[in-house]
């Protein structure tokens, strides 16, 4: 069913704080009583309301998410499922995400269809409250994650409590928009059940996947009913020190220093003691999720705010290794970064918390949809070849459905307030009423952020009344990217910040960050901000291996990115460009819905047949803002621009292999160019450059073949093997073969040399000259295992 969402026009409704005996001492202004009316924004949440919402409930109904609950309700015949067992939580998630749109946008087609999506779940429940489609069902070869009985494999893959903690948060997203209790209802169902199977001397059991937790959190504040409260401390204090890093089980909460393993798990799970240390004030929750805050922002933390470098599980890595052409940086992992800082600053009152979300906001989460809303990033790398892409959907959905859920929710963290102080933490065009102790107050914002670093801010009291206004001088703009020393400005000179009340500039005093504006304020009081928005080029701490001898350009609050529709021959990993060399800023309101752009001059280098020496070509080199790559196709990109050249990747010069039509057993064509990209590898690990790869195939006869752009006499092979194992699921062959074309017929070549297996090198082969168009290798894989290949070269 596709479901339309028009006129994007928002409800205004006064704000009234909600402090509980115990929670946190900042409570942020509700999203919906900030409207948003400005040109960045509000276009995107307009494409989430009009587009990804209907676009992702039709997916979902595509992909058999629904059908899982009609199965399991008895309602569909048959017991085919989707492909995983958390599928259910993309429904969750759908419902969370409209519910909030329809917060600020009554839609009454959307809200019926919501209904019946909640009578489906409803009937899917079992009696005592059991939601999990996935065991309902009963199928007759059920799904390997699910275990025997309930909750046997919960600390491992069955994510049934994690399938909870969605439904609750989209039952409490439901009920306040709406007021119905439907969904509610089956969700306190639920949680009721799991307060009675969940505790010392039952089911001493903690989630596999966290988020369970944060969902009682939001049960407990709406019912006021501890039991939910303690549960989720339990399932907090119940984790490790048994399990593995993978899950952040390997240590009592606690005691845990560093950020380690599953990034989405692990956000998810610091949000939650966020949470819990709010609501119960369990000290020892604030001193770890501290530490382990400062582990990620010093070592661990992406210039675009992604955090998560490794695919290998989808994990944080050690301590500044931060590839990029690898990263991993999963789009839920930034969303669930902006949730933990969010609640690190309503805990702390400090602006570098509110410096990192926004770094993440406006570009390691912004760039995992693309500008038409229907195609998304699952992990959103620093660097590409051609090899990344956006997709409509993945199997594995979590990224898709999070963001039709956040992005509704970002004018929520626009103003904070703690009794009459009143934080102003981002910057966009909306208006805000706004419930003090002294008073109902109008906040409203008219600027041109990010692009601008002009606000006006006019404060409009019913009476004159005394409170604090709190005004964030972002960390950019006092030329600290971020908290800490990860990345600096190559230009440590601060530039002047000039605040104005009622148009004249004033002294003020600043305190964790914020400009203290404390005075009795009237109708009609103006507060300018003007903050210096120059293009500043960043550096990364020299730990970082894979920056070295590299800057990324930054302006406001946004990353840069060169992309190879922008540059010269639609190259960006050949470009040299000097540290010091001046930049022009414009807008270009035709590019990529409008965009601004920095240019500057650089070079492009090149390598030449037969000959060392480099060729150099003067150019001017453009670059975008990074949240806007990959809206034109499968393109080269760079954030990390070298200026030293031993950095740069000259373009290489031509080669049999390099100018041949690749083909291969593979779906994906996008990693066919990586068997020819001349890039040499470091090992056979190595993940930094593109590689091409069968997993998860096992046993089986794979292919690759070059046509070459015409006839060539070849007599030598050198392949470099792609090899992860023992747990990235690919290792060396078990055999290959070389054959060349004659005719319509392909003949073994007659090898002169053995054929060398072997990683971490070329394994090359030599054999008796042969004049052909076309090579091809068969590769016969291991039995229980894939096999990958860096490069293939021919002479």
């Amino acid at each position: 069913m596709a479901v339309a969402l028009t006129g994007f026009v928002f409800l205004a409704k006064p704000v009234v704080a909600q402090h509980q005996h115990n929670d946190y001492p900042i409570q942020p202004v509700p999203f919906t009583h900030v409207h948003v009316q400005d040109e960045f924004w509000a276009p995107k949440m307009l494409v989430n309301a009009t587009v990804t919402i209907p676009h992702t409930l039709e997916k979902s109904r595509e992909q058999g998410r629904i059908d899982n609950f009609l199965r399991a309700a008895g309602k569909l015949e048959g017991d085919k499922l989707s492909q995983f067992t958390f599928d259910d939580t993309d429904i969750y998630k759908v419902i969370e995400g409209a519910s909030y749109a329809m917060q600020v946008q009554k839609n009454p087609k959307l809200d019926a269809y919501v209904d019946s999506l909640i009578t489906i779940i409803g009937d899917a429940q079992e009696p005592d409250g059991y939601l999990f489609t996935f065991r309902t069902v009963k199928a007759a070869k059920p799904h390997e994650w699910i275990g025997s009985k309930r909750w046997e494999k919960e600390e491992d893959l069955s994510h049934e409590l994690y399938n909870s903690g969605h439904l609750f948060e989209a039952a409490v997203a439901h009920y306040q928009a709406t007021g119905k209790k439907t969904l509610l209802n089956i969700a306190l169902k639920n949680a009721d059940l799991l307060v009675k199977d969940f505790r010392y001397g039952k089911e001493e059991k903690y989630p596999g996947h966290q988020v369970v937790e944060i969902g009682l959190a939001k049960l407990y504040r709406i019912t006021g009913k501890k039991e939910y409260l303690d549960l989720a401390k339990f399932f907090l204090d119940v984790r490790g020190p048994k399990g593995t890093e993978y899950n952040q089980a390997h240590a009592r909460v606690v005691d845990q220093q560093e950020a380690v393993g599953h990034a989405v798990r692990a956000t998810y799970m610091y949000t939650a003691m966020a949470d819990i240390a709010a609501l119960t004030g369990d000290k020892s929750y604030l001193k770890a999720i501290d530490a382990i805050w400062n582990d990620v922002v010093n070592k661990k933390l992406y210039i675009t705010g992604g955090i998560g470098a490794t695919g290998n599980g989808e994990a944080f890595g050690k301590a500044y290794d931060l590839p990029n052409m690898s990263a991993y940086a999963e789009t839920c992992a930034s969303i669930a970064n902006v949730y933990w800082n969010n609640r690190m600053f309503l805990l702390h009152g400090d602006a570098k918390y509110i410096d990192v979300l926004e770094r993440t906001l406006y570009n390691g989460l912004l760039s995992g949809i693309s500008l038409s809303g229907n195609r998304f990033f699952y992990p959103n790398p620093l660097a590409s070849m051609g090899q990344h892409q956006r997709g409509e959907w993945f199997s594995c959905a979590c990224c898709i459905s999070n963001m039709t859920r956040f992005l509704p929710s970002v004018p929520g963290y626009v103003y904070a307030q703690n009794n009459n102080d009143l934080y102003v933490n981002l910057f966009m065009t909306s208006a805000s009423d706004i419930s003090l102790p002294a008073g109902s107050v109008n906040v409203k914002q008219t600027t041109n952020y990010p692009y601008n670093g002009t606000v006006n801010l006019e404060v409009d009291p019913q009476k004159n009344k005394d409170f604090t206004l709190r005004v964030r001088i972002p960390g950019w703009a006092q030329q600290q990217p971020v908290p800490g020393d990860l990345y600096t400005f190559a230009d440590a000179t601060k530039k002047p910040i000039v605040l104005k009340v009622n148009g004249k500039p004033i002294q003020y005093s600043t305190e964790k960050g914020y400009a203290v504006l404390k005075r009795k304020w009237k109708k009609g009081d103006k507060i300018t901000l003007d903050l210096p928005m120059e293009t500043e080029k960043v550096l990364a701490n020299k730990n970082v291996k894979d920056d070295l001898g590299k800057f990324s350009f930054q302006r406001g609050p946004l990353v840069y990115c060169l992309e190879g529709p922008d540059n010269k021959d639609n190259l960006v990993h050949n470009i040299l460009v000097d540290k010091n060399a001046p930049v022009e800023e414009t807008f270009e309101a035709s590019l990529l819905k409008g965009v601004p752009v920095i240019k500057t001059n650089g070079v492009g280098t090149k390598r030449q047949a037969n000959t060392t020496a480099l060729l150099q070509t003067e150019q001017t080199v453009k670059a975008i803002p990074y949240f806007s790559w990959a809206n034109r196709g499968s393109v080269d990109m760079t954030v990390w621009v070298p200026y030293e050249a031993s950095a740069a990747k000259p373009q290489p010069a031509p080669t049999i292999a390099s100018t041949s039509k690749i083909s291969a057993s593979l779906k994906n064509a996008r990693t066919l160019a990586a068997l020819v990209d001349q890039y040499d590898p470091q090992d056979s690990r190595d993940s930094n450059y593109p590689y091409l790869h069968w997993w998860p195939n096992k046993n089986t006869k794979e292919f690759v073949q070059l046509n070459f752009d015409g006839e060539h006499t070849v007599s030598e092979s050198q392949v470099y093997w792609f090899d992860d194992s023992p747990w990235g699921g690919c290792t060396i062959p078990a055999s290959y073969q070389i054959f060349y074309k004659q005719g319509d017929k392909w003949i073994p070549v007659k090898n002169t040399t053995a054929y060398e297996i072997a990683k971490d090198k070329y394994n090359m082969v030599k054999f008796a000259p042969v004049k052909t168009t076309a090579l091809r290798m068969e590769i016969q894989l291991p039995k229980e295992a894939a096999t990958g290949i860096h490069e293939w070269a021919v002479k």
